[in-house]
C-alpha cells in the first residue's frame, strides 16, 4: 500500500439514517453491543423546508484519520500511530486505557472497549482493504444510498480524487489543524 493516502468522501445529502453503516461496522469489527461502543455513527442534522414539504439532514461520521492526529501526540505508550497510508491505528497490546487519546480527539471518534481493555476506533476496515482481492470498508460497501466513497487521495483517477476535484467540499473542525481525511461534499 506504499504511496497511497486513503480517504472517504461523504455526500450527506444521500444519507437516510438507515444505520446500515453502523450495523455493518459493528458486525465486521466485532464491536461490543451498546450505545457507547461505536466506530461510526450518524448525527441528526437540521430540519429544512416548511410543512408539508419538510426534509431532514443527517451527518455520518467516524474517525477522521487525521494527518496531524492529536490522539497520536498525547499517547504515552505510542499505542496510537499513523501508517504511511494515512490510517490511524491503536495497538491493543500497547494501549493502557488511559483515555488521553479519547480526550484529545476533537471528533469524539474513540471509545473504551471493555472486552479488549483498550481504546477502539475506525480503521477503515484494514482487514478488508488490505485483503487480496481488496474490499471496501464495511460502511462503504453496505450503504444503500452510497453516501461514502473510499479511495486513494494520491491517485488522481480514484473516485475520491475525482469527486473532490469536481465538487466543493469541507472537513469538520478545520480550525483544529488536524488535517482530516474525511471530506464532506458541500
Amino acid at each position: 500500500m506504499k504511496n497511497k493516502r486513503f480517504a472517504i468522501v461523504l455526500d450527506t445529502d444521500r444519507c437516510i439514517d438507515c444505520k446500515a453503516c453502523t450495523v455493518a461496522c459493528k458486525a465486521e469489527n466485532n464491536v461490543p453491543l451498546g450505545p457507547d461502543n461505536y466506530r461510526n455513527w450518524v448525527v441528526t442534522g437540521k430540519l429544512r423546508g416548511s410543512y408539508p414539504n419538510l426534509g431532514q439532514s443527517f451527518i455520518p461520521s467516524q474517525c477522521q484519520h487525521c494527518g496531524n492526529a492529536p490522539c497520536e501526540h498525547v499517547c504515552p505508550t505510542k499505542a496510537t500511530t499513523t501508517n504511511p497510508d494515512g490510517i490511524v491505528h491503536v495497538d491493543d497490546d500497547k494501549c493502557i486505557g488511559c483515555k488521553y487519546c479519547q480526550t484529545a480527539c476533537p471528533y469524539n471518534a474513540r471509545y473504551y472497549n471493555e472486552e479488549t481493555e483498550a481504546i477502539d476506533k475506525c480503521t477503515f476496515c484494514t482487514q478488508r482493504i488490505y485483503a487480496v482481492p481488496a474490499q471496501l470498508p464495511a460502511c462503504v460497501e453496505t450503504c444503500p444510498t452510497k453516501v461514502r466513497v473510499f479511495g486513494d487521495l494520491n491517485d488522481p483517477n480514484s473516485e475520491v480524487s475525482l469527486l473532490l476535484a469536481k465538487n466543493p467540499s469541507k472537513v469538520l473542525k478545520p480550525a483544529m489543524g488536524t488535517n482530516p481525511h474525511l471530506f464532506y461534499l458541500d
